[in-house]
């Protein structure tokens, strides 16, 4: 029987949980057949190839865009649409986030938020509020740690959590979704003896010097005690599903490519999809080339008709992540001689899987973080794709965090896109050189070098890895500093991205990552008329303000789907 955490017992925890030249094309009258809204006295974007302007926009009850042009031109060519006038507000493109995990952030929201600590006594202090919430039987999960932002940046132990929940067993996500902390009750649930001194494949098990499990797990390791953990329930599930939806519209977000999702959370999806409770695009990956991937083989790739989920890729992962010291480096970490990281399968293996994943016709998009992983990965795809000439391309790296000089051009020689999360640098930038090196830094987080090679980037959040607010992401883009202004002129400024390149990253190269370019990602006609309206223009106001945008109007197919 499936264990459950009590909805009653965990809700209150959820609850606790921003005049242009109009374009060249004519303005030509809608066809009849369906009602008509027209947004007037608008500054419009349109983010399309040309970068056109507009101030009015007129759209039908189905949600597709007629045209875009001069405000009077247009008021004349719709007299009888239903008219919104804007006030002089900013209009772009409904944002896509190319790189998330929207089920991630409802099972995030669900457990204890220990983002931004900044001790293991804070961390504490939020888990024992949260355990006010649960029954006598519920684990305490939380998620959101990063010892990087602790006096002591050491990895904590079983101890520090046993002093304080003895009995109760504790699971606690790194921030970056790459390592566990538990405690001993927690520990000892694991499905083999943890003690000696093996390893598992493509994990780390952290040991004290009696050989016992100390109390992080690190990636493929992560398992022997994620198997225990209980399942959510379906009504506590449900909460946190829309509470996840809803913050993402509540920021202009009208999609998301949702990295690794199985079966049953496609089915998730279709159910709330169905209930009229889905304001948003996914744009679904397969969490690996197992079971769900052979379920889609089988009965083919999913379009609902609704037109709000897609699944027709595959996510794959080589290495884990910088901050666990899990990436795989070609060389020793700078600041843990001896270690060089983890590559969670032999060559062989991620051949056989892009091959599977090509041979059924789907794209597939790659978790590659250290300088080694990102050669494996292009290595590979460099090798597969050639066995599949009818393959669907657009193949991504998703983050190609470090690379190196060599390896930069390769994305645009494969037609490979680099999907990366512009906020992983803000947040890495204190860190990152101690564990790089100098030498290596510079090919980190390096998205101008990858655009001016005539690569394609995709941005996105990694989500709730990062915080949702897009706003963040085209933020550090262009600044390549935090929200308080560090470091003066910007870290490794000569990598920063002109705001134009950093919206587009969110929309239209964004849409072309996941094959829908011809319908959202740019507000032009013909395409669905999905778009936000700010209360700050983000191509003109101080770059130091892009964070505090607010978005007051999200619109998904021509309905209004959030109002501030």
């Amino acid at each position: 029987m499936r264990k459950k955490i009590s909805l009653a017992a965990l809700i209150l925890s959820l609850a606790a949980c921003n005049v242009e030249q109009p374009p060249a094309t004519p303005v030509t009258e809608a066809a009849p057949t369906a009602a008509q809204t027209l947004v007037h006295n608008a500054r419009i974007y349109s983010m399309d190839a040309g970068f056109s302007t507009a101030s009015a926009m007129a759209f039908d009850s189905t949600g597709i865009i007629h045209n875009l042009g001069d405000e009077q031109a247009m008021l004349d060519a719709f007299p009888e649409a239903e008219r919104i006038d804007l006030g002089g507000k900013t209009v772009i493109p409904g944002l896509i986030d190319a790189h998330a995990h929207l089920y991630g952030l409802a099972i995030s929201l669900s457990q204890a938020q220990l983002r931004d600590t900044r001790s293991k006594e804070e961390v504490i202090r939020r888990l024992r509020e949260h355990e006010k919430n649960l029954s006598d039987s519920d684990w305490l999960l939380g998620a959101g740690w990063d010892q990087n932002d602790w006096p002591v940046k050491e990895f904590p132990t079983r101890e520090d959590l046993d002093r304080a929940f003895p009995d109760r067993p504790v699971w606690l996500s790194r921030i970056d979704g790459h390592a566990g902390w538990a405690n001993g009750a927690a520990l000892a649930m694991a499905d083999q003896d943890l003690s000696g001194d093996w390893q598992p494949r493509g994990g780390h098990i952290y040991r004290d010097t009696a050989g016992q499990a100390s109390g992080v797990l690190i990636d493929g390791a992560m398992a022997l005690v994620e198997k225990a953990v209980p399942e959510v329930s379906d009504g506590l599930l449900v909460a946190s599903l829309d509470l996840a939806l809803q913050q993402m519209v509540s920021l202009g977000l009208t999609g998301v490519h949702d990295m690794g999702i199985n079966r049953s959370v496609v089915e998730l999806y279709q159910q709330r999809i169905r209930d009229k409770a889905f304001p948003t695009r996914v744009y679904a990956f397969t969490d690996g080339a197992g079971a769900t991937l052979d379920w889609l083989c089988e009965t083919g790739a999913i379009r609902d008709d609704s037109g709000l989920l897609h699944m027709r890729a595959v996510k794959l992962y080589i290495d884990g992540a910088m901050g666990s010291r899990g990436a795989a480096l070609l060389s020793e970490y700078s600041d843990d001689p001896g270690n060089s990281g983890l590559l969670f399968m032999p060559r062989e293996d991620l051949d056989a899987h892009i091959g599977k994943a090509l041979g059924c016709g789907f794209q597939v998009g790659i978790h590659a973080i250290g300088d080694l992983g990102n050669r494996v990965v292009l290595d590979a795809l460099e090798s597969v794709m050639g066995r599949y000439p009818n393959n669907p391309g657009r193949h991504r790296v998703e983050h190609a965090q470090t690379l190196t000089a060599s390896d930069v051009p390769r994305f645009a020689q494969l037609d490979v896109i680099a999907a990366m999360q512009p906020t992983h640098a803000t947040s890495d930038m204190y860190w990152i050189e101690e564990r790089l090196g100098a030498d290596r830094v510079p090919y980190a987080y390096a998205w101008r070098k990858l655009l001016d090679s005539d690569a394609r980037l995709a941005l996105g959040s990694d989500f709730p890895v990062e915080k949702v607010n897009p706003m963040l992401g085209i933020y550090a883009s262009i600044s390549r500093q935090d929200v308080e202004g560090w470091p003066p002129g910007g870290w490794y400024p000569q990598e920063s991205l002109s705001r134009q390149e950093a919206v587009r990253g969110f929309t239209l190269d964004a849409a072309y990552s996941a094959f829908m370019e011809q319908d959202v990602g740019s507000l032009e006609a013909g395409k669905r008329a999905d778009f936000i309206v700010l209360d700050k223009n983000v191509f003109e106001i101080p770059v130091a303000n892009i964070p505090a945008i607010k978005v007051l109007q999200t619109w998904l197919d021509g309905e209004l789907v959030y109002s501030n």
